[in-house]
């Protein structure tokens, strides 16, 4: 059977990320869909609408044929961290290919641009410090140097070229023999707000809608009816669903209550910013005020969110130098097809695959998971809060038995 990757976070899952699935298929003649999918925290620093179990009933009911989980080490990442672990799970779990959407659409270009990269690494990796020297943010100071290349192969300007291109370096960096493909984007642009487009939308507008008025009616034309089935049950059973504001007294609480000594210690805090932290939090009534007042050139809002989800998971900057490649396979669902895959590589995996949570207690990267499951969950009153927590530990991977639908 052949196998072939995705990488994903469906937060929620929509129209566009269906097309990219029926595309994917067509493109790759794929036997197995594989999917590496970010846990409850993402990779721009943002709790998951839902839980991870409800975004993989989501994929399953697609057509994905197996959701495996990237673990919190490389989710909540830089482009280039996020891609070296989700390549090395498909790869562990023997994808021949993977497709990802990009505004490009051009698999040549990104073929380019690696080569290019390889190439003048030294003198790109110079420009890049020079830009950062000049009070540049990581993500423009790295367009930037690409740009000063005189390369014209990739805009590294957008989000999804962006993180193509960190799925192909890190293929080729870790000498993978996954080929990699992309499909252009459909209308929708990652970062848009407002909807354009009579059926395809951006899952950045998608939860604007939901933030602000709570009716799933409204993004109906935009989501197939199971990803809405799963927003309406996690809502009723839960009573939410996720957003940062709800972790904002958590989060004051842990800057307000730590040393700017302590905050030195978590992943991503340098350059002094734990003062700034400590400042703007006091004044502070809304997480959304709070980064708009913290927010620096160098300290983009993506950049202090994934820094305020390490706060509080509590992950260090030691754990994160330590984690230097996923240690299991955590699956979380599969169909048939999944189930005959899996059946036929078991005994060739890279990597234990994992379907018992307890089976993992004492591996750091899951260690590490775990924390990210209590915060997500603190969301939740009692007795919520313990019966959402008890899931991360008691749920077996989900069997999708269905048949697909839209």
């Amino acid at each position: 059977m052949k196998a072939v990757g995705i990488i994903v976070e469906y937060n929620p899952f929509h129209n566009g990320h269906w097309h990219h699935l029926q595309e994917t298929k067509a493109k790759t003649a794929a036997d197995c869909l594989i999917a590496v999918m970010s846990g409850n925290f993402l990779q721009r620093g943002e709790p998951a609408i839902v839980s991870k179990w409800a975004r993989t009933k989501m994929a399953l009911a697609a057509g994905v044929d197996i959701v495996i989980e990237l673990p919190y080490v490389f989710a909540v990442q830089a482009a280039e961290q996020f891609a070296h672990g989700a390549v090395r799970l498909l790869d562990a779990l023997g994808c021949q290919e993977l497709c990802f959407g990009s505004e490009s659409g051009d698999i040549a270009a990104f073929l380019t641009a690696a080569k290019t990269w390889f190439q003048h690494k030294e003198k790109f990796d110079s420009l890049v410090r020079s830009e950062l020297a000049r009070g540049q943010s990581f993500p423009k100071a790295n367009a930037e140097a690409w740009r000063q290349l005189d390369s014209d192969a990739l805009d590294l300007s957008k989000p999804n070229n962006v993180l193509g291109f960190a799925y192909v370096k890190a293929i080729w960096q870790n000498k993978l023999a996954i080929v990699p493909r992309t499909i252009p984007r459909l209308a929708a642009g990652y970062h848009d707000e407002s909807f354009s487009h009579s059926s395809i939308a951006s899952a950045t507008s998608l939860r604007k809608v939901l933030r602000q008025t709570g009716q799933l009616e409204r993004i109906a034309a935009y989501i197939p009816s199971t990803t809405a089935e799963q927003l309406q049950q996690y809502r009723l059973t839960y009573g939410r669903w996720h957003d940062w504001e709800a972790y904002f007294p958590l989060l004051k609480y842990r800057l307000l209550t730590s040393s700017e000594e302590d905050l030195r210690r978590i992943a991503g805090v340098e350059e002094g910013i734990e003062y700034r932290l400590k400042q703007k939090i006091a004044s502070a009534e809304t997480f959304a005020a709070f980064i708009a007042a913290t927010k620096t050139k160098r300290y983009t809002w993506t950049r202090l969110q994934r820094l305020c989800v390490h706060v509080l998971t509590n992950f260090t900057k030691e754990e994160q130098n330590k984690a230097a490649a996923p240690t299991y396979i955590r699956l979380l669902g599969m169909n048939e097809t999944g189930r005959r895959y899996l059946q036929q590589v078991k005994k060739e995996l890279a990597l234990p695959l994992i379907a018992k949570a307890a089976k993992l207690n004492g591996d750091p990267l899951y260690e590490q998971e775990k924390r990210a499951t209590a915060v997500y969950t603190a969301a939740f009153p009692e007795p919520l809060y313990s019966a959402a927590l008890k899931e991360e530990y008691a749920t077996a991977p989900i069997y999708f038995s269905g048949m697909e639908r839209k």
